[in-house]
């Protein structure tokens, strides 16, 4: 059974650190075993755990036991595993399931990339290009197609629940209309819609992405007529015209090109238009470990960067828009609320 304790000592903790790669590892390997869906609401034996999924029950309770230090499972007195309020984000059929999003997390290729973070940092370039041979989302759609769709699967998943938590924070009383630029399936827009009956919105993504648009929002869909998907680039153009403009988790490119999506919104909207940007932050925020992560990770694979609270005020101004507020939505994304000058 494990134990509470203390804080380790400065030179356990680092020694934790160094091993974070076999937690992981751990965490990954119950999501692909399915212990988490196998496991009830009533505590459960590891010889019957391992029946339900197919592995030897020694090693499984070895599993288990790593993963309970960390408050993902927990063990009882009597060596059953008993779920807690992490294990059960492990599960397919919970509501706010993170399965998806730990396997993408944890796919082959981060293996490969993160002990290259050194190179990364040395250089300020992405190391997939070297591993590969060729950008990030080709070697994935081509060479890797299980990751690309642990990937999809991931951002689904992430865009429903955060959807959510943007459409009940947002206030958009008095507009007619809103854009989710750049907005994936449109997750977003459809949640709005659902708040405002009498709205109509917008959703602009790259054409292979809205071809796989929320069906809600399709021809035959119950948002359609109040619905346009339109297949774009907000770095070549926006031609859509909108009370209020969404800028979602897409300003991670290079400073030119956030300087041109960012330009090309407010060229659409004209003065007077609310642009509402969210990010994740790496400074500011309470769930800081996971946004550095990120943040980390973006260099690795694309070359790309998360914002500061200051960089992301930086680039507003300089595209021209004026700050109005700026406020946490959930533990993970704040909202950069502007308009467009007269």
């Amino acid at each position: 059974m494990t134990t509470t304790q203390s804080a380790p000592p400065p030179s356990m903790r680092l020694r934790e650190l160094a091993f974070g790669a076999a937690c992981a590892a751990a965490v990954r390997a119950a999501a692909r075993l399915g212990v988490a869906d196998a496991l009830g609401d009533s505590p459960m034996a590891v010889e019957d755990l391992a029946a339900a999924v197919k592995t030897e029950s020694r090693p499984l309770r070895r599993l288990l036991r790593a993963l309970s230090c960390y408050g993902v499972f927990a063990e009882g007195p009597d060596g059953t595993f008993a779920h807690t309020d992490v294990s059960r984000l492990l599960r397919e059929d919970d509501p706010n399931s993170l399965r998806a999003i730990t396997l993408w997390c944890t796919e082959p290729w981060t293996w490969d990339a993160w002990p290259m973070l050194d190179e990364a940092v040395r250089t300020g370039r992405n190391v997939v290009e070297d591993l590969y041979g060729k950008e990030f989302f080709p070697y994935l759609n081509e060479d890797a197609p299980e990751s690309a769709d642990v990937f999809n699967r991931a951002m689904t998943t992430s865009s429903v629940q955060s959807a959510r938590d943007v459409a009940e924070f947002l206030d958009l009383t008095g507009s007619s209309s809103v854009a989710d630029i750049g907005g994936g399936q449109g997750h977003v827009v459809a949640s709005l819609l659902d708040k405002y009956p009498s709205m109509h919105g917008a959703l602009l993504d790259l054409p292979r992405v809205v071809e796989n648009a929320v069906p809600r929002l399709l021809a035959g869909g119950d948002l359609a007529g109040r619905a346009r998907v339109v297949p774009g680039d907000v770095r070549a153009s926006v031609p859509v015209k909108a009370d209020v403009y969404v800028i979602k988790n897409i300003l991670e490119w290079d400073d030119e090109s956030t300087a041109r999506a960012l330009r090309n919104v407010r060229e659409a909207g004209g003065p007077g238009t609310r642009v509402v940007v969210i990010e994740n932050l790496v400074d500011d925020s309470p769930s800081m470990r996971f946004s550095t992560a990120m943040d980390l990770l973006l260099l690795l694979n694309v070359g790309g960067a998360k914002h500061t609270t200051q960089s992301m005020v930086d680039r507003l101004t300089e595209a021209g828009l004026v700050i109005d507020d700026i406020s946490p939505v959930n533990p993970y994304l704040h909202a950069f609320d502007c308009h467009v000058p007269g």
